[in-house]
């Protein structure tokens, strides 16, 4: 393969939560409606050439872990569904990018899209994770990074943010 394919394709939404080191993304191959293998495999070269290491899904349902390890990639995933095991949810999603962080792992975070849903985790660690002091200066921060506001399903999951120990 040659010329600018060789790497493949940017997924669409990407964006650096931190350059280098976490990245926010619709699912690799597209939302689930209009999920294509061939786009999938395209950005999953992609993301590796980028030195990504690490793909954390906030889907319901873990899709595409066999592709994810096929490219040397290794997965988390945290189903976020609501109800009362939101929480411990966004705890151990929460404690995953840490770590993945703090080992020096490049992570991509992605839901079927960048969903409101997907902005709040966002703003959600930023203040779990102390990096940002207060849930309002995290929001607008998100906002200000993905240029577009995080509606009630985003700020929702920011009511169930973990207390970091």
């Amino acid at each position: 393969m040659r010329g600018k394919w060789a790497v493949g394709i940017e997924p669409r939404n990407f964006t650096w939560v931190f350059r280098g080191i976490l990245a926010v993304s619709e699912r690799p191959g597209g939302s689930t409606s209009v999920h294509r293998r061939v786009r999938r495999d395209e950005e999953l070269l992609w993301l590796r050439h980028q030195g990504f290491t690490r793909i954390i899904s906030i889907l319901p349902v873990m899709q595409n872990l066999n592709n994810y390890l096929e490219q040397g990639m290794t997965a988390g995933h945290y189903a976020l569904r609501g109800g009362p095991q939101q929480r411990d949810v966004l705890d151990a999603c929460y404690r995953d990018l840490a770590q993945s962080m703090a080992d020096g792992v490049v992570v991509l975070l992605h839901g079927d899209d960048v969903s409101d849903r997907l902005l709040g985790v966002v703003a959600g660690y930023l203040v779990w994770s102390k990096r940002v002091v207060s849930i309002p200066a995290s929001i607008a921060l998100v906002e200000r990074l993905f240029r577009r506001s995080i509606g009630p399903d985003g700020r929702s999951v920011l009511v169930d943010l973990p207390v970091r120990s």
